[in-house]
């Protein structure tokens, strides 16, 4: 039974709640009409207290107890979803794939995957149950990132919300697997990607940009262009891994996000022979940066920043050349096309390249070598007319051995 009393000249409220006893100040005056009306309040209290909807806040919203409450029921809340959850929901258990994954990675990949995380599928299926996610869920995120604005110019591409997507799958398959639901990932393919074609530099397009180049860059790129180093291989370059006596140098590591890492992947561990244009550029260089642990380095010998050397000398470059606008990894299909162009054994070309089988050298750079060799179907032309002119001579020479018969 609760209670009104009086204290300071203001009206005092007496209840118990939850096993407590309760006791709350009011701004009501004492009189016989406020006394009626506290009446009321604390009868309205005790009745949703009974019924089990009573909101302690929603009457005493600054009152110490009613934060306590909030925080206890907010917690036995919490508990009882859990209790009634089938599986965890979907921020909890990317976290778990992460942390057991990210081991297996490069700290520049497990970077991207965190990044794709935590940017794009936790904020759409963070509070949803990992198990309870549908086919449906998936498409219409896909849908999302389709319409996303990068760098508020253009939408996502194919190729970045495939890449999005990886991870999203894999996280949902091991949930799939742990808590043994049919993975809703079934019959989603990935977005088909347009082939972009590779565009190389003819030979005498490189002679001519490393003869323009700035001197402390002609080395730089004619390593680049002889050898079909990346970007991350050529610009981690230390001088322990070249081998002048050899003519090797030794792919070992790689410069990516500020960080000297292992190479792309096991095959990308390779040696690469040095033709003569790269033999003497590197000794031209060693006379420059010998003292230093690079090979091409800055002034105060850290590595050299590719986005830099992008815009301030390679695009200027082209520019002033008048040739077409082209990334520099284009210095990496123009030593392919140029070595297929020479005939060099395939096989040998995709080790100088980092492949550890022939089948992309002849998907991606096959299409250029008849530009540079002539070696375009005209062989096949010059037997097939060397064999019609020989039948056809067989068959005069008969003609005229019958005549003469006759």
């Amino acid at each position: 039974m609760g209670s009104i009393n009086v204290r300071s000249g203001k009206l005092l409220l007496g209840f118990r709640f939850k096993g407590e006893r309760c006791r709350e100040q009011t701004k009501l005056m004492d009189s016989p009409a406020n006394k009626k009306r506290a009446k009321q309040i604390l009868d309205r209290i005790e009745a949703e207290i009974t019924l089990g909807t009573f909101k302690y806040w929603d009457y005493f919203p600054n009152s110490k107890k009613a934060k306590l409450f909030r925080e206890q029921g907010e917690i036995l809340a919490e508990h009882v979803e859990k209790k009634t959850r089938k599986t965890l929901l979907f921020k909890e258990f990317a976290e778990i794939w992460f942390d057991e994954k990210k081991i297996e990675w490069r700290n520049s990949h497990a970077l991207s995957v965190r990044n794709s995380i935590d940017v794009y599928s936790i904020p759409y299926f963070g509070e949803k149950e990992v198990g309870s996610i549908t086919k449906a869920d998936i498409l219409n995120f896909r849908s999302t990132l389709a319409k996303e604005l990068k760098r508020k110019t253009s939408a996502l591409k194919p190729a970045s919300i495939n890449k999005i997507m990886t991870p999203l799958r894999m996280i949902i398959n091991e949930a799939a697997d742990r808590y043994e639901f049919t993975s809703p990932w079934k019959g989603i393919k990935s977005l088909k990607i347009m082939k972009t074609d590779i565009d190389p530099f003819s030979l005498d397009q490189v002679n001519l940009i490393i003869q323009l180049v700035r001197r402390d860059f002609k080395s730089y790129f004619t390593v680049r262009f002889f050898t079909g180093m990346r970007t991350g291989e050529v610009d981690g370059l230390k001088w322990k891994y070249v081998d002048f006596e050899k003519r090797q140098i030794l792919i070992r590591e790689t410069w990516v996000k500020g960080e000297f890492t292992y190479t792309k992947t096991d095959g990308s561990q390779r040696e690469i022979y040095m033709s003569q244009p790269v033999y003497d550029a590197l000794k031209a260089q060693y006379k420059m940066t010998h003292d230093q642990e690079l090979v091409f380095c800055n002034i105060d010998g850290t590595p050299l920043r590719s986005d830099t050397v992008t815009k301030r000398i390679w695009y200027p470059l082209l520019r002033l050349l008048d040739l077409k606008k082209r990334r520099p990894y284009q210095t990496r299909h123009t030593a392919a096309t140029l070595w297929l162009a020479s005939g060099e054994n395939p096989e040998w070309i995709a080790r100088q390249m980092g492949h550890t089988t022939t089948e992309m050298l002849f998907r991606v750079y096959s299409r250029y070598v008849p530009n540079l060799t002539r070696q375009d179907g005209s062989a096949f032309d010059r037997l097939l007319q060397r064999e019609s002119a020989a039948m056809l001579g067989k068959s005069d020479s008969s003609s005229a051995e019958g005549e003469k018969t006759l």
